[in-house]
């Protein structure tokens, strides 16, 4: 739930700073692409931490080759793409390729959920909230592209 607080509430947050005055943020679009950065910095970020990439490692389904290289390959990819968001020129970009990145990923969630594997010391969240959680994130994506 973690990244959903991150979207949700970095969007409120760089949204409102937008009706304040700092005009970098006063559209919609901007604060989306800011809070999904900081939804992809959180996310991204574990990929390196030592005991979350062990848990991340076996959500990888079987049959994929080294799971501990493609969690380090996607938290790199969610960290680049973060940066991209922020750079306006290549943000759209950025956008639509974290939301393919999302899609190749949700079948890591499945696994997580349905084998009720361990992230972070918690239960991986269950499917269909995650399903749903999905939609909103490539959505969130979908609409900070165009």
């Amino acid at each position: 739930m973690a990244p959903f607080f991150a979207l949700a509430g970095g969007f409120a947050i760089f949204r409102l700073l937008g009706l304040a005055g700092i005009d970098m943020l006063d559209d919609w679009q901007t604060p989306l692409r800011w809070a999904l950065a900081l939804m992809f910095v959180l996310t991204g970020t574990t990929h390196f931490l030592p005991g979350w990439r062990r848990e991340m490692a076996a959500m990888v389904p079987p049959g994929l080759p080294r799971p501990e290289l493609l969690v380090a390959l996607t938290g790199v990819l969610e960290l680049a793409g973060a940066v991209g968001l922020l750079i306006p020129r290549v943000a759209p970009l950025a956008a639509v390729l974290l939301a393919l990145l999302m899609l190749a990923m949700f079948p890591a969630n499945v696994v997580a959920a349905r084998h009720h594997l361990q992230l972070g010391g918690r239960q991986a969240t269950p499917l269909f909230l995650r399903a749903a959680l999905q939609v909103v994130f490539v959505g969130a994506a979908i609409a900070a592209a165009f």
